[in-house]
């Protein structure tokens, strides 16, 4: 009789279990849930709208097609592409419900709830059917997912041919004096935020971490093309404290 390898990963610098890991990233989420989209502006100073407005600019929604926002949260991604493609519709999934609400809630919503769904769901087990959207996006999410490469294939799966995926996500800057400012920032900043406007600086302490373990630019674009998307490129955004990763399903 062999001894079963305990699977783990990381939660931040923690090393979890990985059936451990969702039930931690719902509850980071869950706690943040009503300051989230105010952090977002402190944190980057308003920046993460620019790099939203890119991740649009570079998607090009059109009239008639079906998005997927995963890990859409408080709906700033779907909001976007419904308002540029005014014949389109979208869905928005997330797996801690708190931040749907919080969705819900935005004046947005109601002006789009004819285009727009909320469902709860796991990026690791989508709850679609095959080839049934034809973009699929996720900003600043996917770090926190447990298995990446099950996300990217998810993601593949519920794409038509010809659909595309277009993921944002904090990534690296290639200049290392660059970086350690950043990381200097982040570290000594941005939980002290989160401690004085949501009263959680674990959580957002969580969240830094979980920048510094995420694959960086051609490593990610690696993956991309391992689940089975083609013509996978990616755009640095900020000198690369963001960037955006694009691939399509052929």
């Amino acid at each position: 009789m062999t001894d079963q390898i305990e699977k783990t990963t990381h939660f931040g610098e923690r090393t979890v279990r990985e059936d451990e890991k969702a039930g931690l990233v719902h509850g980071v989420f869950s706690s943040v849930a009503s300051k989230y989209d105010i952090m977002n502006d402190v944190m980057s100073v308003g920046i993460h709208r620019l790099w939203k407005d890119a991740m649009m600019d570079w998607l090009v929604p059109r009239n008639g097609q079906r998005l997927l926002d995963v890990a859409g949260g408080t709906g700033d991604i779907a909001f976007r592409f419904l308002r540029r493609a005014p014949g389109a519709s979208a869905v928005v999934t997330d797996m801690t419900e708190q931040m749907l609400t919080e969705g819900r809630k935005r004046a947005e919503a109601e002006a789009f709830e004819d285009r727009l769904d909320w469902v709860t769901g796991d990026a690791m087990a989508l709850p679609f059917e095959d080839a049934c959207f034809d973009a699929y996006t996720i900003s600043f999410g996917i770090r926190n997912v447990t298995r990446i490469e099950d996300a990217l294939s998810e993601a593949f799966r519920v794409l038509r041919p010809g659909g595309r995926l277009m993921v944002l996500e904090f990534s690296q800057l290639p200049n290392a004096g660059l970086q350690k400012l950043y990381d200097f920032y982040s570290f000594n900043v941005i939980p002290r935020m989160g401690q004085a406007i949501a009263g959680d600086h674990e959580s957002y302490q969580y969240l830094v971490e979980s920048i510094r373990r995420f694959p960086g630019q051609d490593r990610f674009a690696e993956m991309i093309s391992d689940a089975g998307f083609e013509r996978v490129s990616y755009r640095n955004l900020s000198l690369g404290i963001a960037a955006l990763h694009s691939g399509w399903k052929i």
